[in-house]
């Protein structure tokens, strides 16, 4: 079966400072991969990478076979449609509705007005906010707001979505939530998942398999299952291994 994304020797870099070098990984269908590391990795610049945000200095991002890094931006655009993000701080916006935030991805793409109410009531009930479409951001908890955003990455029904820091800011029991929360979607949906965190607790709650960057290079590729094996001491670090027997 044909990956849904392939990265082959990604090299990415801010003006003359190089920040990602030969990174090359692939993500399955219906997997959950987590791509982790601490501040600074490059976690971020390669998730821009992904969704199209940034031009790779060389290499080749492909979704689904298509290598977008050739696409021109209206090429890249259409692309967009077929996969959904959200991000870290949520983006939503706060002068208008839960339900209208939804909204937005539908009426740039033009759905039928008439369906988009009942849509948007379909997307809140699968995050567990049906009842909350007609509140403002300012009145939602910090989970809630998150569970907005996830709703409106799902908006056009995407075969993939990216999770820039889920659990980023929250509370342990409200990012456990969010954590089964993006497992029963993914259960539900049938969509790949692609995570972008630092969370030791998400990455064992949700996570198939890892990419784990330190100094711009991939320093573990695999099963979540096979991390313990490692040898690495930048992986035995952050994992939390490196007083356990090898």
């Amino acid at each position: 079966m044909q990956p849904v994304i392939e990265v082959e020797n990604l090299v990415a870099e801010y003006d003359s400072l190089r920040v990602l070098e030969d990174v090359t990984f692939e993500v399955r269908p219906g997997e959950i991969m987590a791509i982790v590391g601490t501040s600074g990795c490059g976690k971020t610049t390669l998730l821009r990478h992904l969704i199209g945000l940034m031009r790779p200095r060389g290499g080749v991002v492909r979704l689904w076979g298509q290598d977008i890094t050739k696409l021109e931006e209206d090429e890249l655009d259409c692309f967009r449609s077929r996969f959904g993000v959200s991000f870290q701080s949520g983006a939503i916006f706060n002068s208008i509705t839960a339900a209208e935030n939804v909204a937005l991805p539908m009426r740039e793409r033009a759905v039928d007005k008439e369906l988009i109410p009942g849509l948007v009531t379909l997307k809140l009930s699968l995050v567990g906010l049906a009842d909350a479409g007609d509140k403002m951001p300012s009145d939602l908890s910090g989970g809630m707001r998150k569970r907005v955003a996830i709703a409106r990455a799902l908006a056009l029904d995407p075969e993939l979505v990216f999770f820039d820091e889920p659990s980023a800011g929250l509370d342990p029991v409200t990012a456990a939530g969010l954590d089964q929360l993006i497992l029963r979607l993914r259960e539900l949906l049938g969509i790949t998942v692609v995570a972008v965190t630092h969370s030791l607790d998400s990455i064992r709650m949700i996570a198939d398999r890892v990419l784990m960057l330190a100094g711009g290079t991939v320093r573990f590729f695999g099963p979540l299952g096979a991390v313990a094996g490692s040898t690495d001491p930048e992986v035995r670090r952050f994992f939390r291994l490196q007083d356990e027997p090898q």
